[in-house]
C-alpha cells in the first residue's frame, strides 16, 4: 500500500470568505448526500408495493455478505414483484427529496445483481411516487425488461421519454455497478461498471417536481427471482 497524502492543515472547498472559510475539511453542506450500504434494513423506511400470487410472500432481509446487502426474493408466481420507494422513518408516504435543477450536478450509483438476467424485470433510479415503477410518468432510471438481458436507460417527464434501449447487458447472478450523472446543463450520462453506456439529452428531464429513490424486481416466469442490492448513493449540488 502506498503512503497516503497528508494534509495536516486540512483541505477545503469553502469560499475564502464566510463562516466556513477556515473549516479544515470539505464543507458537507455543499452537497445533499443519501447513502445506504444495507448493513441493516427497516421495512418501515420504505413504501413497499408487492404483488405475490404464489402460495408464499416476498421476503426482504440483510444477507450474510461482505459489505452489506439487501436480498429481495419474490414468491414463485409469474409477475410477482416487490418495489421500494424511500419513506424516511414511518412508511406514511414516499419522501421525494431530490429534484433535477439547472446548474446543479446530480449523481446516482448502485451496486446490484439479479438472479436471472433474462426472465425478470427490474428498475432502479429516481422516480416520482408511483406504485408501478416499471411504467412511471417521471424519473431518471435504468430498467431491464422481461425476456432479454438488455439494460435500458430512461429520462422521462410527463410520460414522454428519451431513451437508450439495450445500452448494455446484464448477466445472471453477477454484480454490476450502475449509475448516472446529470451535468447540470444538457445531458444525463449513464454508466455500467464505470464505463459510459449512454448519454441522453435533457429534453424530457423531470425538472418540475421532486423525486424519490426507487427500485424493485418482478418475475418474468413462475419462478422466484432475487435482487441483491449492495448499496445506493445519491448526491446533488445545493
Amino acid at each position: 500500500m502506498s503512503v497516503p497524502a497528508r494534509f495536516p492543515r486540512g483541505i477545503t472547498n469553502s469560499a475564502a470568505t464566510g463562516p466556513m472559510r477556515m473549516l479544515p475539511i470539505p464543507d458537507p453542506s455543499s452537497i445533499h448526500v443519501w447513502f445506504d450500504d444495507f448493513d441493516d434494513f427497516a421495512a418501515a423506511q420504505w413504501i413497499i408495493t408487492t404483488t405475490e400470487a404464489g402460495a408464499g410472500s416476498a421476503t426482504e432481509a440483510v444477507g450474510n455478505e461482505d459489505g452489506g446487502v439487501l436480498v429481495i426474493t419474490n414468491d414463485a408466481a409469474d409477475n410477482d414483484n416487490d418495489f421500494f420507494q424511500w419513506s424516511g422513518t414511518d412508511a406514511s408516504g414516499a419522501v421525494e427529496s431530490f429534484k433535477f435543477a439547472s446548474g446543479k450536478k446530480l449523481w446516482f450509483k448502485a451496486r446490484l445483481k439479479i438472479s436471472d438476467a433474462t426472465q425478470s424485470d427490474f428498475v432502479i433510479g429516481l422516480q416520482i411516487t408511483d406504485t408501478s415503477p416499471l411504467a412511471v410518468t417521471d424519473g431518471v432510471y435504468l430498467m431491464k425488461d422481461d425476456g432479454d438481458a438488455n439494460l435500458d436507460c430512461y429520462v422521462t417527464k410527463d410520460s414522454t421519454s428519451t431513451t437508450s434501449v439495450a445500452a448494455s447487458t446484464l448477466s445472471d447472478d453477477t454484480y454490476a455497478v450502475l449509475g448516472f450523472y446529470y451535468n447540470g446543463v444538457d445531458a444525463v450520462e449513464f454508466y455500467k461498471d464505470g464505463v459510459e453506456i449512454a448519454s441522453l439529452a435533457t429534453t424530457n428531464l423531470p425538472d418540475d417536481e421532486e423525486l424519490t429513490i426507487s427500485f424493485g424486481i418482478q418475475n418474468g416466469e413462475a419462478v422466484a427471482k432475487v435482487l441483491s442490492l449492495d448499496y445506493i448513493l445519491v448526491a446533488k449540488e445545493r
